[in-house]
């Protein structure tokens, strides 16, 4: 078991010996689950994980950037605008391209904070 998962497990199975996982908002009704689609599978726990606890992958954010500079771009009036708009949105594709060659796990400080997460500190 990934040492990740490890701790998860073991932090999920204190939470439900303490009852701290009893009686909480929305229990038994379907889980709202945001659209994760650009997430490989394997990944979109883990991601919906780390979202809840106040982190977002450097893919993520980048993502939810590029989705902004587009909406500003497609509004933009002034030349100005949506020249700067367009750059904008050139470099954070860019950024994207090359965050995607990356594995997040293999990023020291990502994988520390992580860790130090779900080991309750920070």
């Amino acid at each position: 078991m990934d040492p990740i998962e490890a701790i998860a497990e073991r932090r999920i199975r204190e939470a439900i010996e303490l009852g701290k996982l009893e009686n909480l908002p929305g229990a038994g009704k379907p889980l709202k689950l945001d659209d994760d689609s650009q997430v490989p599978p394997e990944l979109r726990a883990a991601y919906r994980v780390l979202k809840n606890a106040g982190f977002l992958p450097p893919e993520v954010e980048l993502r939810r950037e590029i989705r902004e500079a587009e909406d500003l771009l497609r509004s933009a009036i002034d030349v100005g605008v949506s020249d700067r708009a367009q750059r904008r949105l050139e470099y954070l594709r860019l950024r994207l391209s090359v965050a995607g060659r990356k594995d997040l796990r293999l990023q020291k400080d990502y994988y520390e904070a992580v860790c130090d997460r779900l080991e309750g500190g920070a």
